[in-house]
């Protein structure tokens, strides 16, 4: 009878919690906000190494849209890329991570190394001692070893932060970058990558000292029910049979491509109902897609788990600027997950795109 009466009351209690779970209305937890709000953005982008055959691209087509971004006047700046951490863990797991992975999405940081004497760890320290005694009128000398530091650190983007605030005469070796460093940058100066040609242009033309990779393949690291050969063949054939549905929009957004013109482009495909239309032709179709081993199902559980912990990493970015404005720059498929999960945080508005590219 006693234990009958412990479990009732053990019910009871859970059930009373649950009830007062389902009534908390976090919405309205910073309507009495005693502070600024942050204001974050986020452009929906197409990855520019991977336009369509045929388009000519050159960086100077993007000016319209740094212009507007400029604007804006973003002091954080996100970019869907893996953070120098990030890669150190991937590769400390080579039981978990696979090493073609790795060499995809990490950058190789062994001549910022030799040049430096520092391996990762070391070096992300050193860019946050750097950058907490760093002074208001940096010298050329101080950038130059800020950008070998962040090539060391496995950050070549905000490198090239670093490397265009330099008078173009002092854009050379020295203070850490050696001649080898040195190319690395110029090549990567001309590089399709929506993380140079914009995030990093835009920073360095606003005054800010870096950005902030945000990417993580963690969570999608999953589980591909021991045939990664069947699951790639399923995903592709359920992309095939979508496929029709997304074609006039990509056919358009083709077409703007190969014409250069990207401002118009970008007002594409962050345009209201696009990423509707991109999202059902995708996670949609996956999981209405049958299989034994529920591949669709693995496969947005896998996209989901990673957009919470980008999105997480963006909100570490700013968590210690209060008021900040922040411009994330991400595959445009992903723009739907971030407006939601960063519109859910505490003291942050999400900035209508449209309005900034008018």
């Amino acid at each position: 009878m006693t234990k009958r009466l412990a479990t009732y009351g053990l019910a009871t209690a859970l059930a009373w919690c649950g009830l007062a779970q389902a009534q908390v209305d976090l919405t309205v937890l910073d309507k009495d906000m005693a502070g600024p709000r942050s204001q974050v953005l986020v452009l929906g982008s197409v990855h520019l190494s991977q336009l369509p055959e045929g388009t000519d691209f050159e960086p100077a087509s993007l000016q319209p849209l740094l212009q507007r971004l400029v604007a804006y006047g973003p002091d954080v700046i996100t970019i869907e890329a893996l953070s120098g951490e990030t890669c150190d863990l991937m590769r400390r797991h080579p039981a978990v991570y696979l090493a073609e992975d790795v060499d995809t999405y990490c950058p190789d940081t062994a001549p910022a190394a030799a040049a430096t004497g520092l391996d990762v760890p070391a070096a992300i320290a050193e860019v946050r001692n750097t950058l907490e005694a760093w002074p208001d009128t940096p010298t050329p000398a101080q950038r130059r070893h800020l950008a070998a530091l962040f090539l060391a650190a496995g950050d070549p983007a905000s490198a090239l932060v670093q490397w265009w605030q330099l008078p173009e005469a002092e854009r050379r070796a020295g203070d850490g970058l050696d001649d080898a460093l040195a190319k690395d940058l110029r090549a990567r100066e001309t590089r399709d990558s929506e993380s140079y040609q914009i995030a990093a242009r835009v920073a360095a033309q606003l005054g800010l000292q870096r950005v902030y990779p945000v990417d993580d393949h963690t969570g999608d690291n999953v589980d591909l029910g021991g045939s990664p050969e069947a699951y790639g063949k399923a995903i592709m054939a359920m992309w095939a049979s979508a496929a029709p549905n997304a074609k006039p929009s990509r056919d358009r957004e083709d077409a703007l491509a190969r014409q250069g013109e990207m401002l118009a482009l970008y007002r594409s495909i962050n345009a209201p109902g696009n990423p509707q239309t991109r999202i059902e032709s995708d996670f949609a179709a996956a999981l209405r897609a049958e299989s034994p081993q529920h591949f669709g199902q693995r496969y947005v559980a896998g996209w989901e788990a990673r957009n919470l912990r980008l999105v997480s990493n963006i909100g570490a970015a700013f968590a210690d600027r209060p008021g900040s404005r922040v411009l994330s720059i991400v595959g445009a498929t992903h723009k739907p997950w971030f407006d939601a999960l960063l519109g859910q945080m505490q003291g942050v508005d999400i900035v209508d795109v449209e309005q900034v590219l008018e």
